[in-house]
């Protein structure tokens, strides 16, 4: 088949696309068994694990691994990516650059903060949104898969014992379902204030839902504040998992596209901005290859600084992974991770830690104003983005796991316009 660019590439069908993410949530179930007869012997210790994150307040940053244990995070993780996926299958939903950015977003996440329970009132929401506005649920499953960034909102109503335990629950149950319903309208209103040069643009419109609700309950004198539970040890099965999933989506590229390396230049000539499909512009081949590809830079990036790959971690990978078919590519990534590392080392921070690896990693959202901008600006923008996404956490409390979502909008919003109207002024 060909495509745009010249490029020529196996013809796949809908169903061998779910097929190759398939491979995701099917890995994760397995390894999450193996790990856990690996330490415990058996598999009962699971079942406790996954109460652990399910009845636990999951703000940020609550890492599941670090509550439950290897095997029942992966298991968590593996459960939410089958959901998902069979979403996709029974809408017969087009899988486009943009949802698997969402997929492989909210596989990431399920490390860090969404459970089989704090995401199912959202979804109901958005359905209920559907029967309301009389449209396809196909409409708003995209929005919803990521609206899930505020799920521990839901989490933190039903169990941190901020509210009655029983009146807790049915509130939380509630407000999720609330939130379902009121974001895919808003969302469209939040692109306009970052212009496309946000990738997170529900991390930002969820930053926006969860000041507002963040600032009810603090007026009730139902205070939220982030946290931090952390799995701080490195793990070398999960570090060759992953490279080996890296590998498997770059094979993949190859398979669909014999040329993946040769057509991969034609990538980084687009700016990222949205909406930049890479399946629609490059094909699938190529979109799989610079998916495996941004994940191994990912890893290699850890790796370099000492990091540990834990929840949070996990998270962020797979974020940049998913977006590498709809905007990231290195040429506009890297100046917005040098911006942010250069100054997190000027300010003295210490770059191993897993608030400046996730920040590095979820700065990338901005990768469009590299793109566009250059370098420099690309490098400035990152910069501002550490100092912005250190203080906007303590606004929403961490009910919002995309804070570099907002963030990346609060930034974008604010130094393009600027940027713009110097460029305007000098012609």
């Amino acid at each position: 088949m060909i495509i745009g660019s010249n490029i020529v590439e196996r013809e796949l069908h809908k169903e061998e696309k779910i097929k190759i993410l398939l491979v995701f949530p099917v890995a994760f179930f397995i390894f999450g068994i193996i790990m856990e007869l690996i330490d415990n012997g058996n598999v009962t210790n699971i079942i406790s694990g996954i109460n652990n994150i399910i009845f636990s307040p999951t703000i940020l940053l609550t890492d599941f691994i670090k509550i439950g244990g290897i095997g029942a995070a992966f298991i968590n993780s593996a459960i939410i990516g089958f959901l998902n996926l069979y979403l996709l299958k029974k809408y017969k939903m087009r899988i486009n650059g943009l949802l698997i950015a969402a997929f492989m977003t909210v596989l990431g996440f399920s490390f860090i903060g969404k459970n089989i329970l704090n995401i199912l009132p959202i979804y109901l929401g958005g359905y209920l949104y559907t029967r309301y506005q009389k449209i396809s649920v196909k409409d708003v499953i995209l929005v919803i898969m990521f609206s899930t960034a505020l799920a521990p909102l839901v989490s933190e109503i039903m169990f941190s014992g901020i509210i009655g335990n029983n009146f807790g629950i049915v509130v939380g149950l509630l407000v999720g379902t609330l939130i379902g319903f009121i974001i895919t309208p808003l969302s469209a209103h939040m692109i306009k204030f970052h212009d496309g040069f946000n990738l997170y643009n529900i991390g930002f419109t969820a930053g926006i839902i969860g000041t507002v609700f963040a600032s009810v309950l603090r007026v009730m004198d139902m205070n939220i504040s982030p946290v931090r539970i952390v799995y701080e040890q490195n793990n070398i099965a999960i570090i060759i998992m992953l490279s080996f999933l890296f590998l498997y989506l770059m094979v993949v590229g190859f398979w669909i596209n014999k040329n993946s390396g040769a057509d991969y230049k034609k990538v980084l000539k687009y700016n990222g901005r949205t909406i930049t499909d890479f399946t629609q512009l490059l094909g699938y081949g190529v979109t799989f290859f610079n998916m495996g590809l941004m994940g191994m830079l990912s890893l290699g990036y850890v790796f370099l600084v000492g990091g540990i790959v834990n929840g949070p971690v996990l998270a962020g990978i797979f974020t940049i992974v998913g977006f590498s078919a709809f905007g990231k590519h290195p040429k506009n990534c890297i100046p917005i991770v040098v911006g942010v590392v250069v100054i997190a080392a000027i300010l003295g921070y210490d770059l191993s830690s897993t608030e400046i690896i996730i920040t590095v990693l979820f700065s990338t959202t901005i990768a469009p104003i590299a793109g566009t901008y250059g370098v420099g600006i690309g490098v400035l923008a990152g910069m501002l983005h550490l100092a912005v996404v250190k203080n906007v956490g303590a606004i929403h409390g961490g009910i919002n796991l995309y804070n570099n979502g907002f963030s990346g909008g609060i930034v974008a919003g604010f130094l393009v316009p600027i940027i713009d109207a110097f460029q305007k002024g000098g012609e």
